[in-house]
């Protein structure tokens, strides 16, 4: 069962949804660096922000980042993500020109695939433990 911090409520639903998200960097390039993944975790947060969803738990490596966010369940994941990836994208290429060798043609960060698990109860703990113990580049 999902902890009573986790349960949230709307308008005509109470709801606990969580969903694990990676994103993979174009070609597995290794791009980023502790700075770039800071930066990313507020871009992040921001976008989650707009769509009413909440970043619990960020981290990532050099080519690949993990998120745990919640979401009501009139978020559509698939738009979440693509927002997320899309934003993301194109704030990292405006504030960082120096990963520009690392846009292949498309000036596309992310690969156009993405891992999105579905998540709950005990799990989150252990989940969010991973997340946390993720190595960040330096």
């Amino acid at each position: 069962m999902a902890e009573y911090s986790d349960i949230r409520t709307g308008r005509h639903c109470v709801f606990a949804l969580h969903a694990h998200l990676v994103f993979v960097t174009k070609f597995r390039h290794r791009v980023f660096t502790g700075e770039h993944l800071t930066r990313l975790q507020e871009i992040m947060r921001s976008v989650c922000t707009d769509f009413e969803t909440e970043l619990r738990e960020f981290n990532g490596e050099d080519n690949h980042v993990h998120l745990l966010v919640t979401f009501p369940p009139k978020v559509a994941l698939s738009k979440l993500v693509n927002s997320l990836k899309g934003v993301s994208s194109r704030r990292m290429r405006q504030e960082f020109p120096e990963l520009a060798r690392h846009y292949y043609r498309a000036n596309k960060l992310w690969s156009g695939s993405y891992f999105a698990g579905s998540v709950g109860g005990a799990p989150i703990d252990v989940l969010r433990q991973y997340i946390e113990q993720q190595n960040r580049p330096v």
